[in-house]
């Protein structure tokens, strides 16, 4: 039975219930660790050499760095962390995390993961989602590239992109599922955009079967949400859109610094903010077309689309409208989320060791890049360790 009311995100005991004491001092290690960023890029530094050299370095991350982020090497190994989220509310979002594929073989090795993710989750009511990265599927240099402007060569690669894509979100639509496009860099969203719109058109007909994704750190997303909405309503079609901030700042400003272009990113975080809860409150307006995912770590962002629910008279289950975090992190949103009868799920990233580290790289770097994030879970982890200890 869920708790009544809003949610209150500083409520520990809810937040981190699922975990041991021991849980407790692994985390509070590690984003203290975390917490200082000149560590973070000498740790990252070591595991791209150890990666480069092929050193054994998954003796000292699987314990670690990689219990705290990831589920497991494979599905079945991540179904302890499954079923623990399950009895805690919580549905899992299952994401086959390597990264930097670079061979049409390992392009559709990763295609076949994905399906056996979706097939998983179509059979299992622990699961909210499957995901995937485009770039997962696609080799680099074609999604940067205008596709007018294909060679011969490149058109034949593409036609594969989009058979890897369309399998996934076909398989997702027979399976009764929900399918994820997560967003990338904004010099290769233009082409993704494009396949996920066809996609939606597609299959999202009666429910949003498909969702593109939607980075609000950019300043023009929120007209492209806007177009999407009148696109699909005269189209005849659901979208459905994961709502994010983003994760691509640093290197977007560099890139457009570099070569002489106006940067797409916000001015100011104050200016994303203020996008992110103008696109809630767009789609919750537009609700009959756009199914919202909102997948953020921000507390106030999280509430006032628990108010703004509150004040419609939607119920918090209401199935177009879903909230995740990532494993391993705000777990104060999450699990309170849930204990209201929220739809709450996690990313729950999965992969060989060796596979995940770029991920694992990325996530420690982000958690030290965005303000207070590290110092948040510090704080919330230090007042559950003094309240048990109280007890």
């Amino acid at each position: 039975m869920s708790i009544k009311g809003l949610p209150n995100f500083d409520n520990t005991e809810l937040a981190f219930r699922h975990l041991s004491d021991g849980d407790l001092r692994r985390g509070r290690v590690l984003f203290g660790l975390l917490s200082r960023p000149w560590l973070v890029g000498i740790g990252s530094l070591f595991a791209r050499i150890a990666l480069a050299i092929r050193f054994p370095i998954g003796w000292a991350i699987k314990p670690t760095v990689y219990a705290q982020f990831c589920g497991g090497e494979t599905i079945e190994e991540s179904d302890d962390t499954i079923e623990m989220l399950y009895q805690n509310g919580v549905k899992t979002i299952l994401d086959y995390s390597a990264e930097g594929v670079t061979s049409e073989e390992e392009l559709d090795a990763t295609c076949s993961e994905i399906l056996a993710a979706v097939q998983a989750a179509s059979q299992d009511s622990r699961h909210a989602f499957s995901v995937f990265k485009p770039s997962g599927l696609s080799l680099h240099g074609l999604l940067s590239k205008s596709i007018d402007a294909f060679t011969i060569k490149e058109e034949e690669e593409w036609e594969r992109v989009i058979m890897r894509i369309r399998t996934i979100c076909q398989s997702t639509a027979e399976e009764g599922g929900r399918v994820l496009i997560d967003a990338e860099e904004s010099w290769i969203q233009d082409n993704i955009d494009e396949v996920a719109e066809d996609m939606m058109s597609d299959y999202n007909r009666e429910t949003a079967v498909v969702f593109t994704t939607v980075q609000l750190y950019r300043h023009d997303r929120l007209e492209y949400l806007k177009e999407l909405c009148a696109k699909a309503e005269k189209g005849g079609f659901k979208v459905g859109v994961k709502l994010v901030r983003g994760a691509y700042m640093e290197k977007e400003r560099a890139r457009a610094e570099q070569m002489g272009y106006t940067s797409p990113i916000q001015p100011n975080k104050e200016a994303t903010d203020r996008d992110y809860d103008a696109a809630l409150r767009f789609c919750l307006d537009n609700l009959e077309t756009m199914h919202i995912f909102a997948g953020t770590h921000n507390a106030e962002s999280t509430l006032l689309l628990c108010k703004e629910m509150e004040a419609r008279g939607i119920a918090n289950d209401d199935p177009r409208i879903s909230f995740s975090q990532l494993l391993g992190m705000s777990d104060q949103i999450t699990f309170n989320l849930a204990a209201h009868g929220y739809n709450s799920a996690k990313y729950v990233p999965y992969g060989p060791i060796r596979e995940a580290m770029p991920y694992l790289i990325r996530r420690a770097k982000e958690n030290t890049s965005v303000a207070g994030q590290t110092s948040r879970e510090l704080t919330l982890i230090r007042k559950e360790v003094k309240r048990r200890s109280s007890l």
